[in-house]
């Protein structure tokens, strides 16, 4: 999943950090919920969201099924009918969640990237 590698890349050397928001039915938003969101919103498509991530159309709809349930209010919007008559999109508490997700990583990573550089210094070349 070349997409995955290209993240942590661009967060810098020295830390990344992966959170996963854990509701009663497990993990409700993580690093790959939050790509294949991103994917459903660029394409408007579950099918292309999972094409771009080298994943099964059946484990994309699962795991858009199971982000939905997680939460009180539906994420993501899908339509049936294939390439003419369907296709998905973020509801607006998709977007607003999406963005806080981001958000969150992005607020972590700079609270721990000082100390992370420090324990990177470490390790093997």
């Amino acid at each position: 999943m070349p997409r995955k590698r290209a993240r942590a890349a661009s967060l810098g050397a020295a830390a990344h950090i992966q959170i996963r928001i854990h509701g009663t039915l497990g993990v409700a938003l993580g690093p790959g919920r939050a790509e294949l969101l991103e994917h459903i919103a660029e394409t408007g498509s579950i099918r292309e969201a999972a094409r771009r991530m080298a994943m099964s159309y059946n484990r994309a709809w699962t795991l858009v099924h199971s982000t939905n349930e997680s939460f009180a209010s539906p994420l993501v919007t899908a339509r049936r009918g294939g390439d003419r008559r369907g296709g998905a999109a973020l509801t607006a508490e998709g977007r607003r969640l999406l963005r806080l997700y981001r958000s969150m990583e992005a607020a972590a990573t700079r609270a721990v990237s000082a100390r992370a550089a420090r324990i990177q210094q470490q390790l093997k070349a």
